[in-house]
């Protein structure tokens, strides 16, 4: 080697993997995941393992709504254009116990039926199921004299044991029958 000439010293990367593993620990633990919330919902069994079971109702214990790709509501074959008015018609279906020919025998046997276009919007979607569920809160909350926002609060926390009995007792005898069809 040349006298004058010095060799090219080149980077010292032996602290690299430290920095990019620090990096790495610092963003798994910044980052945050979003929890994407859904409808609870039963889902029904697979057509492969159900049994065949034949159940019949009668026609007038069966509240339908409809909604078409539109978002256009059709409840009890008559249009409606505010979903929100379709609360009041569920409860009156459901309370009916026989008193009105044409609606439910009794709250045990009021079943709401949902059925959708595949084109409708879940918004649309949505705000209908909200609607028939908060109709059945209404119905509980009243039994158990209490306001809708505090029957869900008591339904979010059946681990105590006073919740659970007043839940129980409101729900007695009144199942939550939403039923949602199949689209078309």
């Amino acid at each position: 080697m040349a006298k004058g000439r010095r060799e090219m010293r080149g980077i010292d990367s032996s602290s690299m993997a430290d920095i990019a593993f620090l990096l790495l620990i610092f963003f798994l633990v910044t980052t945050t995941i979003a929890n994407d919330k859904g409808l609870t919902l039963k889902l029904p069994p697979h057509p492969d393992d159900k049994e065949d079971i034949e159940i019949k109702f009668k026609e007038k214990n069966i509240f339908k709504i409809l909604i078409n790709s539109s978002d256009k509501l059709l409840v009890e074959n008559e249009g409606l254009d505010d979903p929100k008015k379709i609360r009041q018609m569920v409860k009156e279906h459901v309370l009916n116990r026989g008193a009105n020919p044409n609606l439910s025998e009794s709250p045990d046997k009021a079943i709401v039926s949902l059925k959708a276009n595949r084109g409708t919007s879940y918004k649309m979607f949505i705000a209908v199921y909200n609607e028939c569920q908060g109709a059945y809160y209404d119905i509980y909350a009243e039994r158990a004299g209490v306001t809708n926002k505090r029957w869900r609060e008591i339904a979010s926390d059946l681990g105590n044991p006073e919740n659970k009995a007043i839940y129980l007792k409101a729900r007695e005898g009144i199942p939550m029958a939403i039923s949602i069809a199949e689209p078309n």
